[in-house]
């Protein structure tokens, strides 16, 4: 197992990446491609220029110098790029947290998730450190999610169906895009996914926003939804309607 994980960044005051004031911490290294994608800079992964290596008592440490903000609900909120490509250290890191009194959240897309091992072992072993997770499912049709986000959506809504399955408490997380995710039939059949799980404890859509292009732009990369807008409020009302979001 690796003692070390390679840190984007940290946040000491997160108010929205679970229950109650969070520290977060986003891990450097993601597959997924999404085009509205306000963090690229966390894509990269494996080169010794690509996040802060860490360990996880310095994590751990830092983060607790705010516990006094956390409430009885707050703890430490692990997203990224993709946690779950850095599953060793992820395991380390919410056990110790565990063994510390740090409730523990994970925001995933769950795109790496399979049944296969070593993965599948791991994968379960993080899960009895893990107090919530954050699920993001992009897009309820496979093939727009892989133009969406160069993946296929199998692995995430099988990941789902398994988290349901061990009865592990989860968010579900939309992003609203016009013209890609606002689509009422979508909206409904990602609705009819979600009422068959028996775990899910809420649902978030998340509209969409342009505040992260300016680092497209520094990474000399092609924004290609520059002239999508962010949705109205009647469309994010809607979408909250249907997939009964709070």
């Amino acid at each position: 197992m690796s003692s070390t994980g390679y840190i984007h960044s940290t946040e000491s005051f997160g108010s929205v990446d679970g229950p109650g004031i969070r520290f977060l911490i986003f891990m450097q290294g993601c597959q997924m491609r999404c085009r509205y994608c306000h963090n690229p800079d966390t894509w990269r992964l494996g080169s010794d220029t690509c996040g802060t290596p860490t360990t996880v008592d310095e994590l751990l440490n830092k983060a607790e110098r705010y516990r006094s903000y956390w409430g009885p609900d707050g703890g430490i909120t692990v997203s990224g790029g993709e946690a779950l490509l850095q599953i060793d250290f992820l395991i380390q890191l919410f056990e110790e947290a565990h063994r510390r009194g740090i409730n523990t959240c994970l925001d995933t897309s769950a795109q790496p998730f399979t049944h296969q091992e070593p993965f599948f072992a791991k994968f379960e072993r993080l899960m009895q450190a893990t107090d919530l997770v954050l699920l993001d499912i992009k897009h309820i049709d496979s093939e727009r999610h892989r133009w969406l986000t160069g993946h296929g959506n199998e692995p995430i809504l099988d990941c789902a169906r398994y988290l349901s399955d061990i009865e592990k408490p989860v968010w579900i997380r939309h992003v609203l895009v016009p013209g890609i995710t606002t689509d009422e039939a979508q909206l409904t059949q990602l609705r009819r996914f979600i009422d068959t799980l028996t775990n899910v404890q809420r649902v978030e859509v998340l509209p969409y926003h342009t505040l992260g292009t300016f680092k497209w732009d520094n990474l000399g990369i092609a924004y290609t939804l520059k002239d999508t807008q962010p949705p109205t409020a009647e469309q994010t009302a809607r979408a909250r309607e249907i997939l009964g979001a709070k």
